[in-house]
């Protein structure tokens, strides 16, 4: 799969346009403090890809166990200082739950693929395309 991100001078904005399996989003930089923000920026993107998979991947593995959950609520923020983006995530599940199946809940969340690629080795291989005009 690839996903396609466009920005063009045109529009006249600095928002760019990510082509999605399914749609178009449309992606920002930060906001300033004070400000909100009009589109996620790429780092929203991330913390959401997070909490996705987490949200996911507990309801697929909570479902084959039968487990008795009602609802799951992941929550990603994040902060980026000193050269450190540190990510954290908040699980709540709501069920009648033991501890030994909270605790399963807990080691299936830091499996989720995107944990696993997030603190894996990620290698990033970029060219710059020959200008197409």
């Amino acid at each position: 799969m690839t996903i396609q991100a466009q920005w063009n001078v045109d529009r006249g904005v600095t928002a760019c346009e990510v082509a999605l399996p399914g749609g178009l989003l449309a992606v920002d930089v930060d906001a300033k403090p004070g400000e909100t923000a009009a589109h996620p920026s790429p780092h929203d993107l991330l913390d959401a890809a997070l909490a996705a998979c987490t949200t996911l991947t507990l309801e697929l593995y909570a479902q084959r166990k039968a487990f008795d959950i009602r609802q799951i609520d992941v929550k990603v923020t994040h902060t980026h200082e000193a050269g450190v983006y540190r990510m954290r995530r908040s699980i709540q599940v709501f069920g009648a739950l033991t501890d030994d199946q909270r605790a399963a809940l807990l080691r299936v969340a830091e499996a989720c693929p995107v944990h696993k690629t997030l603190v894996g080795d990620i290698q990033i291989d970029t060219q710059l395309e020959a200008d197409a005009l």
